[in-house]
C-alpha cells in the first residue's frame, strides 16, 4: 500500500480535508520561516542599537543612528520619542514655565507607548494563524478519519466483506488524514510557543528602554 496511492484512491471528502491540510502545513512553514528571521533581526539590530544608544552622548547622533535599524524595536521608540523630545525642547525654549514637568513629559509618554504597541504588533503579525493551525488542524485531520472509516464501513455493508485486504486501504488511507493534521500542528504549536516567548522578550526589553529614555528626557526637560 502506496501513501500516493491511498490518498489518490481516497474520498473526494478526505482528498478536500488533505488539501486543507497541506495548505495549513505550508502556509504555516511560510510564516514560521518569517517569524524566526523577523525575531532575530529585532533581536540582533536593537542590541546593536542599545549598544550605540549607550556609548553616544548625543540624541541627534542616536537619532541618525537608529534610522540605520528599521527592524530594532528600541530604535523604533527612540525616533517616536526623540521626535517628542524634540518637540519638547522647543516648548521650552518658547514658554519655559507654560507648563509643569508632568504635563510635559505626558505626551512623551503617550508617544512611547504608542509606538511599543504598534512594535508589538508588527511582531505577532500573522501568529495568530499558527495558534490556530496548532489548535483546528488536529481535529480536521480527524474529521476526515472518521469519514474514511464511516466510507470503509460502508463498502462492508454493500460487499459483505470483512476481509483485512478489503478493510485496510480504506483505514489507512482514513488514518492518514489524522497523521497529516498533526504534522500540520506540531511544528505550528511549537513555534507558536517559541515566538510567544521571544515577544515577551522584546516587550520587557521595550518596557526598559522606555523607562530609560522617559528618564533622560526627564532631566532634560523635568523642570519648568
Amino acid at each position: 500500500m502506496n501513501v500516493f496511492n491511498l490518498i489518490a484512491k481516497a474520498s473526494v471528502i478526505v482528498q478536500l480535508i488533505l488539501f486543507i491540510l497541506l495548505f495549513f502545513s505550508v502556509f504555516s512553514w511560510t510564516i514560521i520561516i518569517f517569524k524566526r528571521r523577523t525575531f532575530k533581526v529585532a533581536t540582533s539590530q536593537s542590541k546593536k542599537f542599545v549598544e550605540i544608544f549607550k556609548k553616544s552622548r548625543s540624541l541627534t547622533e542616536v537619532n541618525e543612528a537608529a534610522r540605520s535599524y528599521p527592524g530594532s524595536p528600541a530604535a523604533a521608540l527612540f525616533l517616536a520619542g526623540y521626535k517628542e523630545m524634540a518637540y519638547l525642547a522647543k516648548q521650552q525654549q518658547a514658554a519655559p514655565e507654560a507648563n509643569g514637568s508632568g504635563s510635559r513629559l505626558e505626551n512623551l509618554s503617550r508617544a512611547l507607548t504608542k509606538a511599543s504597541n504598534a512594535e508589538v504588533a508588527r511582531l505577532e503579525k500573522m501568529m495568530g494563524f499558527l495558534a490556530t493551525t496548532g489548535s483546528v488542524s488536529p481535529f480536521i485531520g480527524l474529521f476526515g478519519t472518521v469519514w474514511g472509516i464511516m466510507d470503509t464501513f460502508t463498502g462492508i455493508g454493500v460487499t459483505g466483506s470483512t476481509s483485512l485486504v478489503s478493510v485496510a486501504p480504506g483505514i489507512a488511507e482514513a488514518l492518514i488524514a489524522t497523521a497529516v493534521g498533526l504534522f500540520a500542528a506540531i511544528p505550528a504549536v511549537i513555534a507558536y510557543n517559541t515566538f510567544l516567548h521571544k515577544l515577551k522578550d522584546q516587550i520587557t526589553d521595550m518596557e526598559d528602554f522606555s523607562l530609560e529614555l522617559s528618564s533622560i528626557a526627564e532631566r532634560l526637560y523635568g523642570s519648568p
